[in-house]
């Protein structure tokens, strides 16, 4: 009788790279960034729904500007988040069930610089939204800030890399694009009812509140609420946006801890 070895199915996955690569990383956000250069739809729903959406909001207090003034920012910060994490989770979705991640994962590319590559290039397009929405809010639609808009921009691109942190980590646990755009009600709803926008923390119920102040988009509107109301940079304002930057950092660990090397 025969004792061959039984034969593996496929081959073995290369190793993991020891550690980040910044030219790996690179090439990575520059093949997104070409991607994306050929979805021009996708470009519009990132760079102008957030502009559109503070236009619309102007004309709808348009009789009552000091509304759009008091909810103007914190908007200017919450849509941004919202556009970048549908956009993200379905685009790096789609590159997983296509296979094209598991083939980039059969490279010399670990977890991490595919991730960062990702972020890079998302937060090349969070940038260009940012200003945009920012300069259309301060000097076009006549948003009254206290503060800098320079600190505005700073809470606005924070908070899309936030967004784009996020979908890049939902992504992993998505096997369609309608089930990523599940996960909005999940992970971005409940954010948006007890982050102050509605109605100020301290008034909720003392368990929403305790909630509110673990969800990373409570610190984004504090953060252009301190903008709106004070000069220069206060410590609340540093606060605010440094764990705001650290939550995008620590969604960005979780999500290259959870890719997958094989689609199913």
């Amino acid at each position: 009788m025969s004792t061959t070895a039984p034969r593996t199915s496929g081959r073995p996955a290369p190793p993991e790279p020891s550690a980040i690569s910044l030219a790996r990383t690179t090439a990575t956000a520059a093949r997104v960034l070409r991607q994306l250069r050929h979805d021009p739809r996708t470009i519009a729903l990132m760079i102008l729904i957030p502009c559109l959406m503070l236009l619309l909001l102007r004309y709808v207090f348009d009789g009552s500007p000091r509304t759009f003034d008091s909810i103007g920012a914190s908007l200017l910060g919450i849509f941004p988040l919202i556009t970048m994490f549908l956009v993200t989770s379905i685009a790096t979705l789609r590159e997983r069930t296509s296979g094209t991640l598991e083939r980039l994962l059969a490279m010399p590319l670990g977890k991490a610089d595919l991730i960062a590559g990702y972020a890079l290039a998302f937060g090349a397009v969070a940038l260009v939204q940012s200003a945009l929405a920012t300069g259309l809010a301060v000097w076009v639609l006549g948003l009254d800030v206290t503060g800098s808009a320079w600190l505005l921009l700073l809470v606005a691109l924070l908070d899309a890399l936030l967004g784009t942190a996020l979908g890049l980590f939902v992504s992993a646990f998505a096997s369609s694009e309608f089930q990523a755009v599940q996960f909005m009600p999940a992970v971005i709803f409940p954010q948006l009812l007890l982050c102050g926008l509605f109605t100020p923390r301290p008034a909720m119920h003392p368990a929403l509140e305790a909630v509110s102040d673990v969800l990373p988009m409570s610190y984004a509107v504090d953060g252009m609420n301190e903008v709106l109301e004070h000069t220069g940079t206060t410590g609340t304002f540093v606060r605010d946006t440094l764990i705001v930057a650290a939550c995008a950092l620590l969604v960005l660990a979780l999500g290259a801890a959870t890719l997958r090397r094989r689609t199913a």
